[in-house]
């Protein structure tokens, strides 16, 4: 009774209700379903047989299955490609690299250094006196 091109109402899962066609036989209880469901290995036990068929080859594709609903006016599972977004990139922040100064340089700054802080101890000095 079941065989390829046999339309099937799914009686379990997800996809309960809706109707199929038999597009591969797989093994003696598994089948291969399309149609108003999505494409996929389902259990014969799952399903209940019509009495109507479809003039369809074994393992044909879904483009072919929707032509065939369509020409007998019933509804077929179709999914929307996801609009694809600009993947963000990282932005990784750039490491300031400190400014190599040369022995004069940094003998220089010492130098600044040294008279504020002696300028402070004068201070300190004056302040007592």
């Amino acid at each position: 009774m079941i065989e390829v091109g046999r339309l099937c109402v799914k009686i379990a899962g997800r996809d309960a209700g809706r109707k199929c066609v038999v597009v591969e036989i797989i093994n003696n209880n598994f089948v291969l379903i399309d149609g108003d469901v999505r494409r996929k290995k389902c259990n014969i036990n799952h399903l209940e047989p019509l009495e109507e068929t479809i003039d369809i080859k074994k393992g044909a594709s879904h483009e072919a299955i929707t032509k065939e609903f369509k020409t007998l006016k019933l509804d077929v599972w179709s999914t929307k490609p996801k609009e694809k977004k600009a993947r963000p990139r990282r932005i990784r922040k750039a490491k300031v690299k400190p400014v190599a100064e040369t022995p004069a340089e940094k003998k220089e700054a010492k130098k600044e250094k040294k008279p504020k802080k002696a300028a402070k101890k004068t201070e300190a000095a004056e302040s007592k006196e």
